[in-house]
């Protein structure tokens, strides 16, 4: 079994705030392959399935961002879930909104849910997915900015990225992380620029 774990913070007023984009990717992963959340055990809430002929555990702790770790531990621990089948999908202050990173192994960067986790697991070597959400503009605080939900063009980026992230997600189980992190770090395809049409070059008048 693989357990793919979302990270945010339980409770409707923060459902789509930047904080909570790891819970964003799993609600499209789920509803994508006809997985329902209806289990709730060791502090999390659950649902199983299967992906892709990948046995799955799908998991958001409702224990708030910076206890994930008492969710995820118990979790892993009780279905025996090595670290290398174990993906965690987080918010990155550090990216810019509409990058992923993939990861197989590292520090929390600073994000207070994997670091956690990280420090329950005892163990680095984990797979993460993560989900840039830019820095807060101005002087804006750090924790004010996570908690804020997104808006107009970056709430459309911002679902544009899930997508791309669900995506990265299904090559993790088929085919690895290295692949993974090969085809979908990074901001995406560029777009192909649209080229002027060229004007004809005027005729040359004969010569007599």
């Amino acid at each position: 079994m693989y357990l793919i774990v979302g990270l945010g913070n339980p409770g409707k007023q923060y459902e789509n705030t930047r904080h909570n984009v790891g819970w964003r990717v799993l609600d499209r992963l789920a509803a994508k392959h006809g997985i329902t959340f209806g289990k709730t055990e060791h502090k999390a809430l659950t649902g199983s399935g299967t992906i892709l002929g990948k046995k799955v555990l799908l998991a958001k702790p409702l224990t708030y961002m910076n206890l994930s770790g008492d969710a995820v531990q118990p979790l892993a621990h009780f279905y025996k879930i090595p670290a290398t089948q174990l993906l965690v999908i987080a918010d990155d202050l550090d990216l810019p909104l509409g990058t992923l990173r993939i990861r197989k192994m590292g520090s929390s960067g600073g994000q207070n849910g994997l670091k956690h986790i990280l420090q329950r697991m005892g163990n680095q070597v984990i797979n993460r997915v993560r989900f840039g959400i830019g820095r807060p503009p101005g002087k804006m605080h750090a924790a004010d900015y996570v908690l804020a939900p997104f808006k107009g063009d970056d709430d459309i980026l911002a679902a544009e990225v899930a997508d791309r992230a669900v995506l990265a997600v299904e090559v993790w189980l088929t085919d690895g992380v290295d692949i993974a992190m090969n085809r979908y770090n990074g901001t995406g395809e560029p777009k192909p620029k649209k080229e002027k049409p060229t004007e004809p070059a005027p005729e040359t008048p004969p010569t007599t």
